[in-house]
């Protein structure tokens, strides 16, 4: 790997997108004051044939056909001319410290990666608009999916898992009046819509994908207005088919992102002021096991083996998946001065991170501490470490970057970073190959070794 003190001149990749425009998972939100885009627009760049500007937002709407109201609009992007004329491109930043990257794309917007369910495992620009799909060999786009969120002017005001995008293995996924959109990523001809059953009438919530099965909830809203009865439910996804649903309360939600490991689906259960981990089979949704637990249940992580949940504010406990049985758990900090933040987990290590930059792995069988690192930054819940290729990577504030950790040791391997401007946390997504970083509206394609 590259040392972190070498500097280069960021290069950028052809993007049509950009000659057109001009330019973990938890419960709450952290706020944003971006402002919002003007009415008439409704977000992407052009297309890769590039085309032009962006269509208003009454040429989406024409033969969408009626949907829920609040509910998210998405539809293709399809640029076409009769737009005001595009600005000159921003500059890019002057100097990287860190590995070369492989590309280098700048979006026509800000990022907004609080709305993802969970790490994409290939190059997305996701902002408050849009969608942008790009090519992982080079950073070209592949496909735009512009939706829009009524009501909601800015970002950190969706702080709910209904107004988050949740990604399957090559499709996105979103809900309209009684149905569910599958989107493909990159072939338009394969997108699809799905209408559920009559027993699941109501307002839809989806909470997350684990590749082959889509989970969500039903709040029912009869006559008299009043909230009915919820249901959870999951969908097949390649064959459209609703596998199982089940009655719930209201209080009880799945958590974001959806953990499914094991063959159990955990959620968090606060009916009549109780905190409780309800842990539901994930091929027919039945109850399996249910425990007490910290009232500020914010987060769950789970290995096949394990669930992993917050201990007090800074500790970490761990229960056997196959009936909430007590594992392990972590000493609670003395001083009461640390908040932990959700883990991460590659199956064999448990990695938490505090809000004061402290990392510290575990091991996942025994709970007995491997190695712990302070890092030179602060971290806060948008901040959500990604273990791949026997590494840890640890996103900070845009000014300090991505710091690389040896997965095993704790060792600094590199520190990636630009010149900014930006005033967001780094976010990350990777496949087997690469590691695609980025903040504010640049994202970079870095070598995963």
């Amino acid at each position: 790997m590259q040392s972190a003190a070498s500097e280069r001149s960021a290069t950028q990749a052809s993007d049509p997108a950009e000659d057109a425009s001009g330019a973990s998972w938890q419960w709450d939100e952290e706020a944003d004051d971006r402002a919002a885009a003007p009415a008439d627009v409704v977000g992407g760049g052009a297309g890769p044939d590039g085309d032009g500007p962006r269509p208003s937002r009454r040429r989406l709407l024409a033969g969408a056909g009626v949907l829920a109201a609040g509910a998210a609009l998405w539809a293709v992007s399809r640029p076409s001319g009769g737009g005001p004329a595009p600005g000159p491109p921003r500059p890019l930043p002057t100097r990287i410290a860190g590995p070369e990257p492989l590309w280098t794309y700048r979006g026509p917007a800000a990022m907004t990666p609080e709305r993802l369910a969970d790490h994409p495992d290939r190059p997305l620009f996701l902002s408050r608009t849009g969608l942008q799909v790009l090519d992982p060999a080079d950073g070209s786009p592949l496909r735009g999916l512009v939706f829009e969120t009524p009501g909601k002017d800015r970002p950190g005001d969706l702080g709910t898992p209904a107004d988050r995008v949740v990604l399957g293995a090559d499709r996105m996924f979103t809900v309209s009046y009684g149905h569910i959109d599958g989107r493909h990523l990159t072939d338009a001809a394969a997108d699809w819509s799905l209408p559920l059953p009559d027993h699941l009438d109501g307002s839809i919530t989806l909470y997350g994908s684990d590749g082959a099965t889509l989970y969500g909830k039903v709040s029912a809203r009869p006559a008299g207005g009043a909230l009915g009865g919820d249901t959870l439910f999951a969908v097949r996804i390649a064959d459209r088919t609703v596998l199982w649903s089940r009655p719930v309360a209201p209080a009880e939600q799945l958590f974001t992102p959806v953990t499914a490991a094991g063959g159990r689906l955990p959620a968090c259960d606060t009916t009549a002021g109780r905190t409780a981990l309800v842990v539901r089979g994930a091929a027919d949704g039945e109850r399996a096991w249910s425990a007490a637990a910290d009232e500020n249940l914010r987060w769950c992580a789970a290995d096949q083996e394990n669930l992993y949940l917050p201990d007090g504010p800074a500790g970490l406990r761990a229960l056997r998946l196959a009936d909430g049985s007590a594992r392990w758990e972590t000493a609670a900090d003395p001083a009461g001065e640390l908040r932990s933040l959700s883990p991460v987990t590659d199956g064999t290590r448990v990695y938490l991170p505090r809000d004061n930059g402290l990392v510290t792995a575990y091991d996942a069988a025994t709970g007995a501490e491997l190695w712990s690192r302070r890092l030179p930054f602060r971290l806060d819940r948008r901040s959500h470490p990604l273990p791949a290729g026997g590494v840890l990577f640890v996103p900070g504030p845009a000014a300090a970057g991505v710091c690389a950790l040896d997965a095993a040791t704790g060792t600094e391997l590199w520190t990636f970073r630009d010149s900014g401007p930006g005033v967001d946390v780094w976010s990350l997504a990777a496949d087997r190959t690469r590691l695609y970083a980025g903040h504010d509206d640049i994202l970079y394609a870095l070598p995963l070794t």
